[in-house]
């Protein structure tokens, strides 16, 4: 996600030509839609600013409203997570592109109320919200593990329950410990995530 920030001038311009002469978006890879419409969707701060966990209120706030698109808009949500600078959701939706435009209305709102709130007119707040489809049955479960592990590999808690603004506790209480543990096992998380990049599962 954050390959470009880290190119130099030339590595810029050589990886914008081949966009352009592969027709392909300039900045970022086209949206495409999974055939079983099951997607992990990732948003950031920019920067990876600490911005949504100003305090646990804006934390709660954002939780809230994003699972509202969600629910109004996704046909199953199977995994989310929220943390200070970024989120990931799991979700099956046949509505993809109508999504991202919610996700895209709800990031300009957040922007322009936290922006007013810390006196910060002009600042930009999200990067982008990018979805991966799911590939098979193991890509899916290491991806829920990896959303609801998302908090303790950061360092904010110790448990995934622990977490509240995820969806964590409540899978381990719908699952059970035995069963998530089985998953655990299974289905482990590994690298996932490394640099913002999935593995090939």
């Amino acid at each position: 996600m954050y390959l470009w920030r880290k190119l130099n001038e030339k590595q810029r311009e050589e990886l914008l030509e081949f966009r352009r002469f592969n027709n392909r978006p300039w900045h970022s890879p086209k949206h495409r839609e999974s055939q079983n419409g099951c997607y992990l969707l990732t948003a950031a701060c920019y920067e990876h600013r600490h911005t949504i966990g100003l305090n646990p209120k804006r934390l709660a706030n954002f939780s809230g409203r994003l699972l509202e698109v969600l629910e109004a808009h996704c046909e199953e949500i199977y995994a989310w997570c929220i943390l200070p600078n970024h989120y990931h959701a799991l979700v099956l939706t046949r509505k993809l592109t109508e999504l991202l435009q919610i996700i895209g209305r709800l990031h300009g709102l957040t922007s322009f109320e936290w922006n007013g709130e810390e006196n910060e007119r002009g600042r930009k707040v999200w990067f982008n919200c990018a979805e991966t489809g799911m590939k098979s049955d193991r890509h899916f479960w290491a991806t829920l593990n990896y959303v609801h592990h998302n908090p303790v590999h950061h360092g904010y808690v110790q448990q995934w329950q622990d977490w509240p603004f995820s969806s964590g506790a409540a899978f381990l209480k719908r699952t059970g410990r035995e069963q998530a543990a089985k998953l655990w096992k299974e289905y482990p998380v590994l690298e996932y995530g490394k640099d913002w990049d999935a593995p090939n599962l």
